[in-house]
């Protein structure tokens, strides 16, 4: 291989790849970015098993074909200082040259024929199933409901809840979070999405997608034998991604779901943001009281004699007040992510799951007892 390539061009996809590769251990191949010469394109993969990422960059100047690998941090640190405008990158004797006028830089590499058996690199093929689906109400929706699902642990008893439900119908789909003490959940009807799925999407896989992604993408689908974790990819015209996705079965979310509620009324978002904080600096549990004057807030489990408290004065037509003690990040989880200036509150009775909603995105939050 001996090819020019522009060096910021270069820079930014080695910068994207590199949540991508194993840092703990440079000996092992998921370290490296695989090279390969194609056409008038540099192509780049990166994997460490669980998720995988590949990219094509312009070849300014092609001399000579080839495949290589890199190790991906350390190029990484060597491209970032030079100078902007063009690099070449040639190969010889296993090892793989970076020029740069005045400058040169030896690494070494690994056998790049063996990459793609080493780590099993999955592609998209044709017997794939092709989601139809709204590229950036998909982004928006995966982001909102990540944040009520579950933080993955080493002896997680159920790592289905550390990731987040995408459960497609005929004509509509539903996004969905939970860690059991609250639920996330946004509904987007559609067109016919072309195929009925249940998924379950790791958390840092929507945490990769969110930073790559951000314009028209085509989102696939591979079923692969039992044996094997069904895979979810992400294509846009610069990067394919892919994932394992979680095997489990996901709770019955639309059975915790209250099919009606006695009292409904809209609040202001950021007066509420800016009470909860008020008082939650002693306690992260806070009790709120509503009554037909407003809202009182008061911290919860404080240390002995600490207690904080703040109100809103708004009317509510509401006969009798209603308490409900919750975990205040549920609820500014929520309302970070709300689009307007006001939000829906929808209550049964004191100390019972209740609801904030904006439009289709909604969080049902379990009490805490007060």
């Amino acid at each position: 291989m001996k090819i020019t390539l522009n060096k910021n061009n270069f820079e930014i996809v080695l910068n994207n790849f590199q949540s991508f590769l194993d840092k703990k251990d440079s000996s092992q191949i998921t370290s490296h970015i695989y090279l390969e010469t194609i056409d008038n394109k540099l192509l780049l993969k990166a994997t460490d098993y669980e998720v995988s990422i590949q990219s094509k960059v312009d070849i300014l100047e092609k001399l000579e074909d080839g495949i290589a690998t890199i190790e991906g941090k350390k190029i990484l640190s060597i491209i970032k200082p030079l100078d902007d405008g063009e690099i070449t990158l040639e190969t010889k004797n296993g090892q793989i040259m970076i020029k740069q006028k005045t400058t040169e830089v030896d690494l070494p590499t690994f056998n790049a024929a063996e990459f793609n058996n080493a780590t099993k690199f999955p592609e998209i093929t044709d017997s794939d199933t092709k989601i139809n689906l709204d590229s950036i109400a998909f982004i928006e929706a995966i982001k909102k409901v990540a944040v009520a699902a579950d933080t993955p642990k080493v002896d997680m008893h159920r790592i289905e809840l550390s990731g987040t439900l995408l459960d497609v119908k005929d004509y509509h789909c539903n996004f969905v979070g939970t860690d059991t003490r609250r639920l996330a959940i946004i509904r987007q009807n559609t067109q016919s999405v072309g195929a009925q799925i249940s998924i379950i999407i790791p958390k840092r896989a929507i945490m990769e997608i969110s930073k790559l992604f951000y314009d028209e993408f085509e989102i696939y689908i591979n079923k692969k034998p039992e044996s094997d974790p069904t895979m979810l990819f992400i294509k846009s015209q610069n990067y394919i991604f892919s994932t394992k996705l979680i095997n489990g079965r996901y709770p019955d979310y639309e059975k915790i779901i209250p099919k009606e509620f006695k009292f409904e009324s809209k609040l202001p978002k950021s007066e509420m943001i800016k009470a909860i904080k008020k008082v939650n600096s002693l306690s992260t549990n806070v009790k709120i009281t509503l009554d037909s004057q407003g809202l009182f807030f008061e911290s919860m489990n404080a240390e002995s004699g600490e207690v904080a408290r703040d109100k809103i004065e708004l009317s509510l037509t509401i006969t009798e007040s209603i308490t409900l003690g919750m975990n205040s990040k549920y609820i500014l989880d929520f309302l970070n992510f709300v689009s307007g200036d006001e939000f829906e509150i929808l209550i049964n009775e004191s100390n019972m799951p209740f609801m904030v909603r904006d439009n289709q995105y909604s969080t049902i939050v379990m009490p805490v007892l007060c």
